[in-house]
This record gives C-alpha cells, sequence and structure tokens, in this order.
C-alpha cells in the first residue's frame, strides 16, 4: 500500500468536514501530520509509529489500539482523547494536554511525559515503566500504575 502524502491528509480532512474523519486501521507509520486539525479523527487500531504529530489537535480522537510507538505527540491537544490498549512505547508526549484522556491499558513504557497535563486521566492497568514524569501534572489522574504511585511517594520525600 502506497502511503499516505501530507496534502491527501490535508485534501481528506477537508472533504470529511464536520462528519469526522475515519482512517481506522490505516498505516500512516513515519507520515508528516504536525499541526493539523485531527479532532474526533478516529485512527484506532492504525499504525502511527514514528509519525510527527507535533502540536497536532487530536481531542476527542479514538486511538484505540494504535501503534504510536516512537510518535512525536509533543505539543498536541489530546484532551479527552481514547488510547484504550495503545502502544505509545518511546512516544514522545512533552507538554502534552491528556485531562480526561482514556489510557486504560495502554503501553507507556519510556515515554517522555515531561511537562504534561494528565488531569483526570485514566490510566487503569497502563505499563508506565520508563516514563520520564518530571513536571507532569497527574495528582487528579486514576489508576495510577503501581510505578508511578511509588515515584510520586519518593519525589515528595
Amino acid at each position: 500500500m502506497a502511503e499516505i502524502t501530507r496534502l491527501e491528509l490535508i485534501k481528506l480532512i477537508a472533504l470529511a468536514g464536520k462528519n469526522g474523519l475515519n482512517l481506522r486501521g490505516v498505516d500512516l507509520s513515519n507520515a508528516d501530520m504536525h499541526q493539523l486539525g485531527l479532532a474526533g479523527v478516529d485512527l484506532s487500531y492504525s499504525n502511527l509509529s514514528r509519525v510527527n504529530l507535533h502540536q497536532v489537535d487530536l481531542s476527542n480522537a479514538n486511538l484505540n489500539q494504535a501503534n504510536l510507538s516512537h510518535a512525536d505527540l509533543s505539543e498536541a491537544n489530546l484532551l479527552g482523547a481514547v488510547f484504550r490498549e495503545a502502544n505509545l512505547c518511546g512516544a514522545d508526549l512533552r507538554n502534552v494536554d491528556l485531562r480526561q484522556a482514556d489510557l486504560r491499558q495502554a503501553d507507556l513504557r519510556d515515554v517522555n511525559l515531561r511537562g504534561a497535563d494528565l488531569s483526570g486521566a485514566n490510566l487503569w492497568k497502563s505499563n508506565m515503566k520508563g516514563a520520564q514524569l518530571k513536571y507532569t501534572n497527574i495528582e487528579s489522574a486514576k489508576g495510577l500504575p503501581p510505578e508511578v504511585e511509588h515515584w510520586l511517594a519518593s519525589d515528595s520525600s
């Protein structure tokens, strides 16, 4: 399957309009999607490994079981996005807005979350081993994994 170009993505977004864009199961690995408006898009089951999503609006997007390993999501708007069972291993999530996001059972190993806001996010059964959490707001997040609970306890002493 041929790779989708940035221009083709922009055209698809324009065509979808208010109906919302459905990219379920699409292979977008290595694509340049920075600064695109993808609010509410369905990217569930998609391959987004190593994708540039810097400053993208993915608020309320569906990313269930998507592969976002080593993707650049820095400074993205992920407010209310759903990442259930998604693979975000090694992703760059610096300074992202993950308020009210659903990250249940997500693989967040070795993720860079410096400066991220996870207020009200659901992290039930997620794996955050090796995650960088400095300056991250996770105090009101739900279902914090044991490794994060331990980090919070040691950081406050």
